[in-house]
């Protein structure tokens, strides 16, 4: 049925003149049913992945809604933990893939902006009839939902940062443009030693579970599969591009949301970091004074830090992250 309609978009987008850009080929099992979200967007139809968890605990039924938004090494999947916890907790869940990540369509050609995901998010929302959601994000993820809540107040009810990326301004410190052939070369150079080498220093702490393979060699397989492993390099380069070019910092006083910040304060993480002189390296992703510095900007937010995590604190220690993260929401309606 599913190559029917397929078929059947891509007639219609042959007559009106857009390019069709189908869902992704790749076949890693998610834990929840994978549906799509298809519309136009820059002259081509697209198809975003998305799951959509109903709420499983009747007693916490309020008609609440999260999204979670999953960052640039990450996917959907990656949230299954909280999805669950949430779920149980009386939320309705919803998982997108953005549109070049993971089982969502992979354009070869796209103008990537933290502008546009927050508005395909918006659209994926619009069309299941949602109206207001708290949005949870992690990582890149935490950075789109910045702007998210930004565009898209009256939509926003309350906005969750996990060690969001862009709490600093990357190029103003120092770090050198990198143009996109370049960062491509060197996403087609990702290999399972180089994710679990980046990851153990900057997700865990340098520690290692066994467990932790299971994202490794999720992304791993992303990278791998062909024939789309080229275009989703491709599209990770130019993502690259678009959270160093488009800093959300400045603009952290707009936010009129409750807001949450949850810190793991050894992450370490920072883009261009790698390409940068060691001067400017020392002076990078300092995650127990960003956390801090970030709260005092938001408005009202409140800031939970976690002295000894990394960049995945709900991966690291879940208990205690999921515990902090909902008690605040409990305390916060």
């Amino acid at each position: 049925m599913r190559s029917i309609l397929l078929l059947l978009t891509q007639v219609v987008a042959t007559v009106l003149g857009a390019t069709v850009i189908p869902p992704s080929t790749w076949n890693y099992t998610y834990p929840w049913p994978v549906q799509y979200h298809n519309f136009t967007s820059q002259r081509l139809n697209l198809s975003m992945a998305y799951m959509d968890v109903a709420p499983k605990n009747a007693s916490y039924s309020s008609n609440k809604t999260m999204v979670l938004l999953h960052g640039k090494n990450f996917c959907g999947a990656t949230w299954e933990d909280t999805a669950r916890r949430l779920s149980t907790h009386g939320y309705r869940v919803i998982i997108p893939d953005q549109i070049g990540f993971c089982k969502s369509s992979k354009p070869p050609a796209y103008q990537f902006s933290l502008q546009q995901l927050a508005r395909n998010t918006h659209l994926l929302l619009s069309s299941l009839g949602i109206e207001t959601t708290y949005v949870l994000g992690h990582s890149m993820g935490g950075m789109l939902a910045t702007r998210f809540a930004l565009m898209y107040t009256e939509q926003t009810s309350h906005l969750i940062l996990t060690n969001p990326i862009g709490l600093e301004d990357w190029k103003a410190l120092g770090v050198p443009w990198r143009n996109l052939d370049a960062l491509y070369q060197s996403e087609l150079a990702t290999n399972y030693t180089s994710i679990r080498t980046y990851q153990q220093s900057t997700y865990y702490v340098n520690t290692w579970k066994p467990e932790y393979d299971v994202w490794v060699n999720m992304l791993v397989s992303l990278y791998q599969t062909a024939p789309e492993n080229k275009t989703f390099a491709w599209n990770m380069a130019q993502t690259t591009d678009m959270v160093l070019t488009q800093p959300v910092m400045y603009e952290f006083g707009l936010i009129t949301v409750k807001t949450l910040l949850l810190i793991g304060t050894e992450d370490t993480t920072a883009i261009g970091k790698a390409w940068s002189p060691p001067d400017v390296q020392a002076k990078l992703g300092k995650y127990d004074v960003l956390g801090k510095e970030t709260a005092a900007r938001i408005p009202g937010a409140e800031l939970v830090e976690f002295g000894d995590l990394g960049h995945s604190p709900q991966v690291q220690d879940s208990e205690r992250y999921h515990a902090a993260l909902l008690a605040w929401l409990d305390s916060s309606n």
